[in-house]
């Protein structure tokens, strides 16, 4: 044992030797002291270092103190002091990266949200990493959006790889509850979301994420992913016709151009997307050079896509005209710089007026539904990425409030955040959140240098990237899983995504949301109760043990299932009943207890309580036949009783 314990202390505690050797050393002492005699053992050497309420183990392993609260809000003061080169390079790697991928995403989120391509880049930088910022008729720059979003992340930031910005489902809420009107809707609904969402975080609200279920969330987003996909198709294959045209009009319609644009970009999108996923059998330099190169090409096939068919597009107007073109080509797009104003709480359109409560009005339940639809996105990719398991979820809602808030005064659009640019992210080796100063910095020159040829991507590659990105968020599998595990989740989820496919994304949100609640509502109504005939020292009684937590809902159950007992073992035996899953002894618990007590008093039964509540003892003692013991007691009781 001396000599395990020797070799122990040599070592680091984490150390898996250390816990080794030191486990030797006691296995060697409890088997000495076993065929010794205490008294006639010798002391051994040292012997102290084996007992374990001498080891302090408190100052190794004791919680870590909490930052205050102003380190915990300015999130930025709790890494910029550590902040050194070595993370600044791989910061730098990561911004690059996430910023290959953002631009294309953010002009084919602003299409699919109704508006101008450029809009989505224009928002490339309000939150996290990048937000896509909408406008009206009159064009801004993103240089002053893209430097106060960046700025906002990386103060407040606490999750290194999440990446706030242009979203597919952000962009499918805007067009629900925008379309088609001002574009003013639009940037209140970015104020009033992110004015929801500090809310949130001040009134530490996190909680109510939780009534959202794991299978309505995975619905949720396979019936958004879907909408997506299907809402693409069209532009995918070059079909201008509005609404849902018919089969046949459908088909009559397609441009086959644009389909063969689209279908093709589909398809390269699609393999360059395996080159991730290439093997080699040898892991020489060469081959993890080669390796990274793939990845690095497969993370920014959306660009490469989007970027050439672009190219493509330029030199063939080049040559001929914009009429010459057979493709549908994305909208002109200007430059200027953004101003920075109030959003419009007020303004006239096509000569209506309209103020703040014309605007709540068309919102209608937008203005709810899309800030927790957005915390829902972000706290779920968060919990994905955080390394220690512990999340502020507070803080992640004050900084997407912060981030709406304040693209609302660059006319921006709602935004929250991208689980596929976070995985890239986390993939490139970000390390803190700086590394959106560098996505910023490389989406910034891109529209310097090519916000004038947007107006050269073909619609159909947008589409194509769109289509591309969704249909690996459907997920089909919880179909078997749920129905061979929990009937009731089959049903949430498969209700969820019709309802989403038939009414919209709300809909079946809530659908999802109020039938989880009323099944807990039953749980708690109905709960499960254990009844068996137990015998202990020859003595028999009924034990009634919840199999479930009870609350002040489940107490008729309970009282129906005691008379029930005593009917069926016709008052013969003792009635244990075990608290030990009672939650609130109030009013209610404590009528019910005297009033069974008294039912039973008059059959000559007798009711003992197994694990209640000393504090709760004294409104049940006028009861005379109202006993409490727990296991070690419980036999003893009933004998002396």
């Amino acid at each position: 044992a001396q000599q395990a314990y020797s070799k122990a202390i040599e070592l680091e505690p984490d150390n898996q030797d250390y816990r080794n050797n030191l486990e030797v050393a006691r296995n060697a002492r409890n088997h000495a002291q076993n065929n010794f005699k205490h008294d006639e053992a010798l002391p051994m050497k040292n012997s102290h270092y084996f007992d374990d309420d001498q080891v302090d183990l408190k100052s190794k392993y004791e919680k870590p103190e909490q930052p205050n609260w102003l380190f915990r809000r300015i999130y930025i003061l709790t890494w910029i002091r550590h902040y050194d080169r070595e993370k600044a390079i791989s910061d730098l790697i990561a911004g690059i990266t996430l910023g290959l991928t953002i631009i294309p995403q953010s002009i084919a989120y602003a299409a699919l949200a109704g508006r101008s391509s450029e809009y989505g880049l224009y928002t490339a930088f309000i939150g996290n990493r990048c937000v896509p910022l909408i406008k009206n008729v009159i064009l801004y720059s993103p240089i002053s959006d893209c430097i106060s979003g960046s700025i906002i992340y990386v103060f407040f930031g606490t999750i290194p790889q999440v990446s706030i910005g242009p979203t597919s489902l952000m962009s499918l809420m805007v067009l629900q509850y925008c379309y088609e009107k001002p574009i003013e809707i639009v940037i209140v609904l970015a104020f009033l979301a992110g004015c929801v969402e500090l809310l949130m975080g001040v009134f530490q609200l996190g909680f109510i994420v939780s009534f959202i279920p794991s299978a309505v969330n995975k619905a949720f987003t396979t019936g958004t992913s879907i909408i997506v996909a299907l809402c693409q198709i069209k532009n995918l294959l070059g079909v201008k016709l509005k609404g849902i045209p018919t089969p046949r009009a459908f088909f009559e319609n397609i441009n086959v151009a644009d389909a063969t644009v689209g279908i093709t970009c589909f398809v390269i999108l699609l393999a360059l997307r395996q080159l991730s996923s290439v093997k080699f059998k040898e892991e020489s330099p060469a081959a993890r050079r080669l390796k990274k190169l793939l990845w690095y090409i497969s993370i920014s096939r959306n660009a490469l896509v989007v970027f050439t068919c672009g190219m493509i597009a330029y030199f063939w107007i080049q040559k001929s005209s914009f009429e010459a073109i057979p493709i549908t080509l994305s909208s002109k797009v200007d430059s200027g710089i953004p101003t920075i104003k109030l959003p419009p709480f007020a303004f006239i359109h096509d000569n209506r007026t309209y103020v703040f409560s014309d605007i709540c009005r068309e919102l209608g339940s937008g203005i709810l539904v899309v800030p927790i639809v957005a915390v829902l996105a972000n706290v779920a990719i968060a919990k994905a990425f955080v390394k220690d398991g512990i999340l502020d979820a507070s803080q992640e809602m004050l900084t997407l409030g912060i981030c709406n808030v304040a693209g609302s005064f660059f006319s921006a659009m709602p935004t929250c955040g991208a689980f596929t640019r976070s995985a890239v992210s986390q993939a490139s080796g970000v390390r803190t959140p700086m590394a959106g100063i560098y996505t910023g910095i490389i989406v910034l020159s891109a529209l310097s240098i090519l916000t004038p040829y947007f107006q050269y991507i073909p619609k159909s590659s947008l589409s194509a990237v769109l289509i591309a990105a969704v249909i690996f968020m459907v997920d089909f599998k919880p179909l078997t899983e749920l129905w061979k595990t929990n009937k009731k989740d089959f049903i949430s989820w498969l209700g969820c995504v019709i309802v989403c496919l038939a009414a919209g994304v709300e809909m079946g949100l809530l659908y999802g949301i109020i039938l989880n609640m009323i099944f807990v509502l039953l749980r708690l109504g109905k709960p499960k109760l254990e009844v068996n005939l137990k015998k202990s020292d020859n003595l028999i009684y009924v034990h009634i043990k919840p199999m479930s937590d009870i609350y002040y809902t489940g107490v008729e159950p309970i009282r129906t299932e005691i008379r029930s007992a005593c009917v069926l073992y016709r008052n013969d035996f003792p009635i244990v009943l075990d608290c030990s899953r009672f939650m609130l002894f109030d009013t209610t618990f404590l009528e019910m207890l005297n009033a069974v007590a008294k039912d039973l008093r008059e059959n000559n039964v007798l009711l003992i309580l197994q694990f209640f509540p000393d504090k709760h003892k004294e409104f049940l003692n006028e009861n005379s036949n109202i006993r409490f013991a727990n296991d070690r007691t419980l036999s003893e009781l009933i004998v002396k009783t």
